[in-house]
Order: C-alpha cells, then structure tokens, then sequence
C-alpha cells in the first residue's frame, strides 16, 4: 500500500489550498487517516485525523483547516484556509491500514507535499 500526497504549493498570506492524499496498492482496510505536518528541523506535528465518524483537528489549525475523505476513491483531503506564514511546513498523510483481514493495523506514510505561505 502507498499514500500519494498532492496539492501543496506557494500561496499568499490569507490564501487557501486543498491537499489531497490517495492510497493505492494492496490493502484491506484504512480505519483512519490524518495529516501531519513538520517544518526544517523540528519534530512532526499532528494536523487533523479523520475516522468512522469523527473529525479532530490540532488547537492550531482549528476553524481554518477541513479534513475530509471519501472512501470510495481512498482519499483524504485537508481544505486549508486562511494561511499564514506559521503554516509553511512539509504536510505528510497518515493512514492505519491492515492489509489483510485479521492483520494488524500498521501506519503508513506518504511522502509529504510542501506548502508555502508567502507574507
């Protein structure tokens, strides 16, 4: 199984962006999927996790970033919305997937989109 992030970029301060992540190959299962995000030299911050019902989103990005998925096409975007220059970081996508049923669930990674925010 792979997560393909896509969508980042250079936007002004105030602007928006829509990431979206994909996951492709062989797999059972995503029970849940969420961003994170980390900038040069520092440690990875978590953004916003999607699952089975529920949204939850990082004190920091709450009211401007909208998490969302569609299981059909094993996608999770993140809408990003008022930016600042605080947000100019590498975005990763997480899933926990099983790739097999009766598997256990595991992290999967992809390889990070770079956004940024221009003041």
């Amino acid at each position: 199984v792979q997560l393909v992030e896509s969508g980042g970029g250079l936007v002004q301060s105030g602007g928006s962006l829509r990431l979206s992540c994909a996951a492709s190959g062989t797999f059972f299962d995503i029970s849940s999927m969420g961003w994170y995000r980390q900038a040069p030299g520092k440690g990875r911050e978590w953004v916003a996790t999607v699952s089975t019902g529920s949204t939850n989103y990082a004190d920091s990005v709450e009211g401007r970033f909208t998490i969302s998925r569609d299981n059909d096409k094993n996608t999770v975007y993140l809408e990003m919305n008022s930016l600042t220059p605080e947000d100019t970081d590498v975005y990763y996508c997480k899933g926990l997937v099983a790739v097999y049923p009766g598997y256990e669930y595991r992290d999967v990674w992809g390889q990070g989109t770079l956004v940024t925010v221009s003041s």
